[in-house]
């Protein structure tokens, strides 16, 4: 099936970098989803997804900051009002941040902060989501983004398996050690959800240039953003559970 099959897509962190990428590319396909959920912490200063939406009919700009339980449960509720009885289908958990932190600098309170972030956020706002994803699980029996489904946006970097192929995350001790334990989120999602035809994966969308990527990151968006898309669409029981890249290979846990 085509990606444009997928009614309803929810994505978090979307101001800039690979969530605003996504949004970009999801509005791009054709047929489009009928509905984009681009959510960040302020989108009164987003200006390009402002620009965005003028543009787009199916694109909707709701705030959430993922850390805020509030915030959260606000966003459940206005997406409910605009899905309706046919539920969410695709929620991406894309916010994140990083910062440098070495063995020598990293500090409790750095490693508070990301994992907060990277990590709890991630299940909670998966587990807030759940009712609205169900919905739409309920609507057909084939597992993918046009079902159900929850994207956690991973790191190759987390990869115990190829740590050593990857020194100079060595500087980023706080993100890579969250990101492996976003990784065991997805494989507990993934059992649990099984029965209800949720498909769950861990996505690493590649080391792409962005705000937190970095000048040094070897990828573009304009490269990464339609391999992320076409991995996203093909999509099936299969991968349920799984650790992909943005070309669609598996990554070893």
């Amino acid at each position: 099936m085509a990606l444009g099959t997928c009614r309803a897509v929810l994505i978090t962190g979307c101001n800039r970098g690979i969530g605003l990428g996504l949004v970009r590319g999801f509005l791009a396909r054709r047929p489009a989803p009928d509905l984009v959920i681009a959510t960040c912490r302020h989108p009164d200063q987003a200006q390009e997804l402002q620009r965005l939406k003028e543009q787009h009919q199916n694109l909707r700009v709701l705030q959430l900051d993922v850390v805020c339980e509030n915030s959260i449960k606000k966003v459940v509720q206005e997406t409910e009002a605009l899905v309706g009885e046919q539920g969410l289908n695709c929620l991406i958990n894309n916010a994140g941040i990083n910062r440098i932190a070495t063995l020598d600098s990293v500090t409790a309170q750095d490693m508070r902060t990301i994992y907060e972030t990277n990590t709890v956020a991630q299940l909670m706002v998966s587990k807030a989501f759940l009712p609205v994803l169900r919905k739409a699980a309920c609507q057909d029996v084939v597992m993918g983004i046009h079902r159900a489904a929850i994207i956690n946006m991973s790191s190759q970097s987390a990869s115990m398996q190829l740590f050593l192929q990857y020194k100079k995350s060595e500087e980023v001790y706080p993100y890579r050690i969250a990101k492996t334990a976003l990784n065991m989120i997805t494989c507990c999602l993934a059992a649990d959800l099984i029965s209800d035809g949720i498909l769950c994966i861990s996505l690493d969308p590649g080391w792409v240039k962005t705000d937190m990527g970095g000048s040094k990151a070897p990828l573009q968006l304009k490269e990464t953003i339609p391999g992320i898309l076409n991995v996203l669409a093909n999509l099936r029981e299969k991968d349920h559970g799984a650790f992909l890249d943005w070309k669609g290979e598996v990554v070893p846990w």
